[in-house]
């Protein structure tokens, strides 16, 4: 029995779809630029070249329903993605057996302080106070692989209040899902409980409180979030 000088923080999971058991979470990868008409629209160039990840720290998590507004910006952007959820890991994973290593899929939005991110962009600074603050990776329930399958391709769309503010297709991603895992897994040992974030289409923009916000991926259904 192991005494600490605090009681430590709970175990951060996310509810499965069927079952009564959840999903620990251990860690979020977040890869950057997925989409070639994000990357476009970001003022990059699109064309395939090792990809970049970033973190988002577990405690963002949030299956609330509601995104508060967080202070000290004023420009919050949502970002759309599939969620890819790891039943076990390990290094230097081939691509062939990257697939074996997928618990489930869920829907999520990469939120993030715009005006932040491009000010640390700017001084040549890490993106973590634009992407990894509070409640900003709001998540459905995860969906096993084997009730889904995988996914190569399927729309994928957020809806702000009713109106269509993105829309593409899981196909149109640069680096697939067996290529995030075998490349990840060169540079970190993955484990179960990690959750890679795939990247977002076209499309992002701001909320204001009172927003709505409807994402969906075909097969997995859909989620929302209201701004408050």
């Amino acid at each position: 029995m192991k005494n600490y000088v605090f009681p430590p923080p709970s175990q951060i999971v996310l509810p499965i779809k069927g079952r009564k058991e959840y999903f620990p979470v251990r860690r979020i990868y977040c890869i950057g630029r997925n989409y070639a008409e994000h990357a476009l629209e970001m003022g990059h160039n699109p064309e395939k070249e090792p990809p970049f990840f970033f973190q988002k720290n577990r405690e963002n998590v949030n299956i609330s329903g509601e995104f508060p507004y967080p202070l000290w910006t004023k420009e919050v952007h949502f970002e759309m993605e599939l969620v890819v959820a790891l039943i076990s890991g390990g290094s230097d994973i081939p691509e062939i057996e990257a697939l074996n290593h997928v618990f489930g899929y869920g829907l999520g939005l990469d939120m993030t302080r715009r005006d932040l991110q491009a000010e640390a962009k700017k001084l040549g600074r890490p993106w973590e106070i634009g992407k990894a603050f509070e409640k900003s990776a709001p998540m459905s329930e995860l969906t096993p692989r084997t009730l889904c399958g995988d996914f190569e391709s399927g729309k994928i769309t957020l809806k702000i209040n009713t109106v269509t503010k993105q829309e593409g297709n899981l196909n149109q991603m640069i680096w697939k899902i067996p290529e995030m895992i075998s490349y990840l897994s060169r540079f970190y040992d993955i484990a179960a409980g990690d959750l890679i974030m795939t990247g977002t289409p076209s499309g992002v923009g701001p909320v204001r409180r009172g927003d709505e916000m409807v994402g969906a991926i075909e097969g997995l259904g859909s989620f929302q979030f209201k701004v408050t």
